[in-house]
């Protein structure tokens, strides 16, 4: 299955392969925005970005609040001058299979394996928009002297 993300090109795939923190933005029952940090990791071939997080988070609490399959959603990660945001609707799993999938994809991206958490659950975002310019040069470390 080839999603939208595939449209972007083989650099933006691997942009979010690259070690990133994210957003999140959900959205409050009232409409007003919920933008929090996270690590997000995705699987272009399915189109789904996954989150992991706890249970009672504001974040979950939004995504329940909406109608079933109406939770839009936006993650977001931005390094200098490159960025990509992908918009979807999102869904809770609180399945064992999916939280330990979620938790090894977040391993193997950010290169640490969260501790244990009976409270865990993964946001499921289903990508429906690709956005981004990664294009730009990766940012370099200088060191200026004074």
């Amino acid at each position: 299955m080839r999603s939208e993300i595939h449209s972007q090109g083989d650099d933006y795939l691997e942009f979010w392969s690259e070690y990133h923190l994210c957003t999140l933005t959900t959205l409050r029952p009232d409409g007003r925005p919920h933008v929090v940090p996270v690590g997000v990791t995705v699987d272009a071939d399915a189109g789904i970005a996954r989150v992991i997080t706890r249970k009672s988070s504001r974040k979950v609490a939004n995504v329940l609040a909406a109608p079933p399959g109406q939770a839009r959603v936006a993650v977001c990660q931005v390094d200098g001058g490159r960025w990509a945001t992908l918009e979807g609707t999102a869904e809770v799993r609180t399945h064992p299979v999916a939280v330990e999938d979620a938790v090894a994809r977040y391993g193997e991206r950010y290169g640490r394996t969260p501790t244990p958490d009976p409270e865990r659950v993964v946001i499921e975002i289903t990508i429906d928009r690709a956005m981004g310019q990664v294009g730009a040069a990766k940012p370099t470390t200088t060191n200026v002297a004074a």
